[in-house]
């Protein structure tokens, strides 16, 4: 074969190969498009499913984890809707427990470092409820338990006006008279901020409270003061005393009253106004002192409030976490709780629930950011009690089990 033949068989050999390697292969335009749908489909079943099998791997750690877990008693009526799959969260039961873990502290946790109950210089236990927290439940449950363990269930009186705030001079006489003012084993409920006792030269009582999600508090309250039936048991109580709110004001609504920044719900920071007490549940803890109670949202408010709870506080507990708030109870003060949980249930199904707005408008979300910015303190003591609860709960279940320090 001659060289040009040779290099024109070539050519057409490289011709050929790249006719094949580069071939286009005309499709229909519908036949792209449904393979595009098609590819799009698989995407997204695959993501679907691939989602679905890591929930169901959540729910399978959770059940396959009963020395850290179920172990802890927390079930789903623990899980609340800001909880449900952060089971590592640390402001959950079981972050708790995993932190408490990972650090070391749990094998040196145990139910006597923080049980202050044996620190009470008198057999009464003071609740000074905080507002919209459930409180009402937990009065009604302590008639209960007077009568099974055996001691008096006592309240402030009806007043128009609650007295939250006292000088040192009317504390004293409110203190005597009123919270000490049994020779028996009693409990006394009020709206009234912390009280030092040292500071009014008293014996101190077993201190109790109960705090709620302070934007969910807020809002209640918000409602709540428009509830119709509200004034009806006010003007049944206390007659022509009652002043009526106008109608505009009984109509209106929270998302508006932001977006309009109306007084009632502009929250500025460390201004000491106070409309009513539902801007904060960190006064109930703070304590008497105004200049470092009263300032909205205040670091040093937060800081002295949760010393007060770490040092003087028994329980503070929340009915969002039901059944961890009565094993608490019922553990460190059991003079007085003993069988809490079994009256408790016994209670909610004959008397179902208390004080609950049938109807509230659904927060919107930016409502929500805008609270969650302004109440950051609030949050923040909010939570650092949570977790103190779950704590103490946790000491209870290693000293019944020590297995679970390991």
């Amino acid at each position: 074969m001659s060289l040009n033949a040779d290099r024109s068989y070539k050519m057409k050999l490289r011709d050929v190969e790249n006719a094949f390697k580069y071939r286009r292969i005309p499709y229909p335009k519908r036949s792209v498009e449904l393979i595009a749908l098609l590819a799009i489909s698989c995407t997204f079943f695959l993501f679907m499913h691939t989602n679905k099998l890591n929930s169901r791997l959540k729910e399978m750690e959770v059940k396959l984890q009963p020395s850290e877990f179920s172990a802890l008693g927390l079930t789903g009526n623990h899980i609340s809707g800001h909880d449900a799959g952060k089971h590592d969260d640390i402001n959950t039961l079981h972050g708790t427990y995993q932190y408490l873990k990972s650090t070391g502290q749990l094998k040196h946790l145990t139910a006597a470092q923080l049980n202050n109950t044996p620190r009470a210089q008198v057999e009464t236990v003071l609740f000074n409820r905080v507002t919209k927290t459930g409180s009402e439940k937990m009065m009604e449950l302590l008639k209960i338990l007077a009568k099974r363990n055996n001691f008096e269930a006592r309240r402030d009186a009806k007043a128009l006006h609650e007295v939250v705030r006292m000088d040192d001079v009317y504390a004293k006489n409110f203190v005597r008279t009123e919270v000490l003012n049994c020779s028996r084993a009693n409990t006394y409920t009020k709206h009234v901020a912390f009280l030092d006792f040292d500071r009014l030269d008293e014996p101190w009582p077993i201190y109790i409270n109960l705090v709620r999600d302070p934007i969910e508090r807020l809002i209640s309250w918000f409602y709540y003061v428009r509830a119709p039936w509200v004034y009806g048991e006010l003007v049944e109580d206390f007659g022509d005393a009652v002043q009526m709110p106008s109608t505009e004001w009984l109509k209106k609504e929270f998302n508006r009253c932001m977006e309009e920044k109306d007084p009632e719900c502009t929250f500025e920071q460390m201004t000491p106004r106070n409309f009513g007490d539902h801007r904060r549940q960190s006064e109930y803890f703070c304590g008497q002192v105004n200049e470092v109670c009263m300032p909205f949202n205040s670091h040093e408010a937060m800081q002295r409030a949760k010393k007060n709870v770490e040092e003087h506080y028994a329980v503070v507990g929340t009915w969002e976490d039901t059944n961890t708030t009565l094993s608490v109870l019922e553990g460190y003060i059991p003079r007085f709780f003993a069988g809490a949980k079994d009256e408790y249930y016994a209670m909610k199904k004959n008397l179902g629930d208390f004080n609950r707005n049938t109807f509230r408008p659904k927060l919107s979300d930016k409502s929500r950011a805008l609270l969650t910015q302004n109440l950051t303190r609030e949050i923040e003591l909010y939570q650092f009690i949570r977790h103190r609860l779950f704590k103490q709960f946790i000491a209870l279940q290693l000293d019944a089990d020590p297995k679970l320090r390991e």
